[in-house]
């Protein structure tokens, strides 16, 4: 995450961006979140994947920044920001845990082999056992590109727990498996009450960079509204780069 209010954005090209998020040979990052003054919020957040170009809404990503901004003044315990899918809030709970205010969902398609939906960033979920088993980039990257996405999407592989679900996710534009990500948690959580696996409107969720636990109102048929995404926020290191 870098602090761009005073930076000239022109100097993040594709290439840099890319360079700083290579594992090796840059920082080395899943993407870069850049945040930016805005003239209706708090603050604006830019996010770009690790190839480089610009990515759509990344819900840990969101949370990441709400503390990042709350670290170095830009806002309180509460607050506001402009991402690519439109305004979200987020809030500072006692224990340090980020609460993030997601956008509302609907309609999700339903596939033999799985869901699709867009919780920000279009996900497809798919259930299966033994998910420690799977192997997740050969798989995600074959669903990642079927034609019925024209896009492209993120895929989720779901296993159901007794206490919640286990998500392991392959995204695209990074092209590989993250340990966590939010808008797949939360598309995994929606997907796992949409088929009827989950009965629980606060369901937790276990991920291999941590916990994570997404709430929703009890939906009017597939129109789930006030969404949050809630876990922990952990700060590894901060530094300097010359670009």
């Amino acid at each position: 995450m870098i602090d761009g209010r005073e930076i000239d954005l022109n100097l993040m090209t594709q290439s840099i961006i890319e360079k700083l998020c290579k594992r090796h040979l840059g920082i080395g990052a899943d993407g870069l979140i850049i945040l930016t003054k805005s003239d209706v919020a708090d603050f604006k957040m830019l996010f770009y994947n690790a190839n480089g170009f610009p990515g759509s809404m990344c819900g840990n990503g969101g949370r990441c920044l709400a503390s990042f901004a709350n670290e170095i003044g830009v806002a309180n315990q509460v607050c506001a920001f402009e991402a690519l899918d439109g305004m979200h809030f987020a809030s500072m709970l006692i224990d340090k845990t980020i609460r993030l205010k997601l956008n509302n969902v609907s309609g999700i398609q339903q596939y033999p082999d799985g869901l699709f939906l867009d919780t920000g960033s279009p996900h497809f979920v798919v259930f299966r056992l033994h998910i420690d088993d799977i192997d997740v980039v050969q798989e995600g990257k074959k669903i990642r590109n079927e034609s019925r996405f024209s896009e492209g999407t993120n895929v989720n592989f779901v296993e159901l727990c007794e206490n919640g679900i286990k998500v392991r996710t392959y995204e695209r534009g990074v092209e590989n498996e993250t340990l966590s990500c939010g808008t797949g948690v939360t598309a995994s959580a929606i997907a796992s009450y949409y088929s009827g696996l989950k009965k629980e409107t606060k369901i937790k969720v276990n991920t291999r960079g941590g916990n994570l636990e997404v709430e929703f109102d009890k939906p009017v048929g597939e129109n789930f509204s006030n969404l949050f995404l809630s876990g922990p926020v952990v700060k590894v290191y901060e530094g300097e780069v010359e670009v």
